[in-house]
């Protein structure tokens, strides 16, 4: 994902509600409590973590261990063992939420030599700050659990330190480890779930398969059949995946179905992981995942920080008609009809609809994507509008338009339009289609209609003194599947730019 390419725009809960999710986030609502547990007695180590001995304290104060489980933790037996990694996984979980207080200022170190701490700035965030306050508190706890994440398993970066030599040094290729590789990796992963999520032809709110994703970065998109190798990375990476998600959900980033434990002692169960063979019916049993509301903000607020531009639905709702049609351009239709139903609720119908068609004017290249989408926004108007419609009826570049809107909506009176106006209006229109949609097959089918029910068609739309008319001849040129229509429309290109002065390409 380049951070040049148009990332579609997303639909956000209000800053409010999205506030009250963070909080509720296990992770977070554990920190802010070990913050306020905090006090004159609490000792940390010299890099900000919790000191050894009071991680219990801290575990229990999270309601994380009691009494029940020490005393199994003290008895012999199956009992002993399950006590024991009772305690050992809630001291994990109130180390953890310690590391995220420290890291997001819930809490500040006082002093270093003495290992004190005391609530931070922070926290009086959590407790009085704005919805946006909060959420900044949250970004910083998620970027720490993100760099966790790219950490590889805790118990063989123990070996590995136990192995190093003399002078201190850990050999990191041993591990075959690669920080900047792992930290790409995830932010690839999380980009396409971004992408999944707030595109049309994706999930949109729904799950992921944990295959999917994995395959989205390893699979080669020129790949039409997978090798083994390739299948044997995939099934790699969806492990991997299925050990970091486990870790972004008690932050909120993702609702996770982890990976099924049976089926990876089945018969071809790992190698099915990778994507050969699986039932679609049991596709869920490699792991789910669903981006949350709260994950969606998060995600889009690191792309904007790395430099993306992820725009999101409603931020165009207080800005010029003109800013409406360029911004939507690259919309997908359901996401520019959202955003333009926002812009309209804020204005006066008739108002709204001549400040549209003000701003649809234009001999530039983006003109007639203008245009279109000025057209799909005058739909939404209703009759009210008409006034304005026939305003510009003998307008160049709107008199067509507004001839259509008219015919639509059952207007009486409407004048016939001239020829010039009929050809000029299509080619405005097919290029408009061009750059929303490409070679489409949907424009595919547009262009073969006009020239099967339009014979001299050809003959006098090189003449059409439009901007974009030797583009669009080209372009029927290129996707017509009958080889003398498409010579027909190429020299009709090359007249076209003859009549321009244009060198042809």
């Amino acid at each position: 994902m380049s951070d040049s390419s148009p990332l579609p725009p997303v639909r956000l809960r209000p800053e409010a509600e999205l506030a009250r999710d963070a909080l509720a986030t296990p992770l977070l609502s554990r920190a802010a409590r070990l913050a306020r547990w905090a006090g004159p007695e609490t000792r940390v180590e010299p890099g900000g973590e919790l000191a050894e001995e009071q991680l219990p304290a801290a575990a229990e104060v999270l309601g994380l261990v009691g009494a029940n489980a020490e005393g199994a933790a003290s008895a012999g037996g199956a009992a002993n063992a399950e006590g024991a990694g009772a305690v050992e996984e809630a001291v994990g979980l109130a180390d953890e939420a310690w590391q995220v207080a420290v890291h997001t200022g819930l809490v500040t170190v006082t002093d270093e030599e003495r290992g004190t701490v005391e609530a931070g700035e922070a926290l009086r965030l959590l407790t009085s700050g704005s919805p946006r306050d909060v959420l900044e508190v949250w970004l910083g706890a998620l970027e720490a659990v993100l760099a966790d994440a790219s950490v590889p398993d805790l118990g063989e970066m123990e070996a590995l330190l136990e192995e190093a030599g003399e002078d201190g040094e850990v050999d990191l290729s041993s591990l075959d480890w690669d920080p900047e590789a792992e930290a790409a990796f995830l932010d690839g992963v999380l980009g396409n779930l971004y992408l999944l999520t707030a595109g049309e032809d994706g999930p949109g709110e729904g799950p992921v398969p944990l295959p999917a994703l994995a395959a989205s970065m390893i699979v080669p998109e020129d790949m039409e059949e997978p090798t083994d190798e390739v299948l044997e990375q995939v099934s790699d990476a969806l492990m991997r995946l299925d050990d970091q998600f486990r870790l972004l959900e008690p932050i909120g980033l993702v609702e996770f179905r982890p990976v099924d434990e049976e089926v990876l002692t089945e018969e071809g169960g790992s190698d099915g992981a990778g994507g050969s063979g699986i039932d679609e019916a049991d596709v869920s049993r490699y792991g789910m995942v669903r981006l949350t509301p709260l994950g969606l903000y998060g995600l889009r607020a690191r792309l904007l920080a790395a430099g993306y531009e992820a725009p999101v639905v409603g931020e165009l709702a207080d800005k010029g008609a003109d800013v409406l049609l360029d911004g939507t351009g690259a919309f997908p239709p359901g996401a520019a009809r959202a955003e333009t139903e926002q812009w309209l609720a804020r204005r006066e119908p008739l108002a709204a609809a001549r400040e549209l068609l003000s701003a649809a004017r234009g001999a530039d290249a983006g003109a007639p994507l203008r245009r279109l989408r000025c057209q799909q926004a005058l739909s939404l108007v209703g009759a009210v509008a008409e006034p304005a419609m026939r305003e510009v009826l003998d307008d160049a570049e709107l008199g067509g338009l507004a001839r259509v809107w008219l015919a639509e909506h059952g207007a009486a009176d409407v004048p016939a339009p001239p020829e010039s106006m009929v050809f000029w209006l299509t080619i405005d229109t097919l290029a408009a289609q061009l750059a929303a949609e490409g070679n489409s097959a949907e424009l595919r089918e547009l262009v073969e209609g006009l020239a099967a029910g339009h014979s001299g068609f050809f003959a006098s739309a090189w003449r059409v003194e439009h901007p974009a008319t030797a583009e669009v001849l080209e372009a029927m040129g290129r996707l017509h599947p009958d080889k003398k229509v498409a010579k027909e429309a190429r020299k009709a290109a090359f007249k076209a730019r003859s009549q321009r002065g244009e060198q042809g390409e």
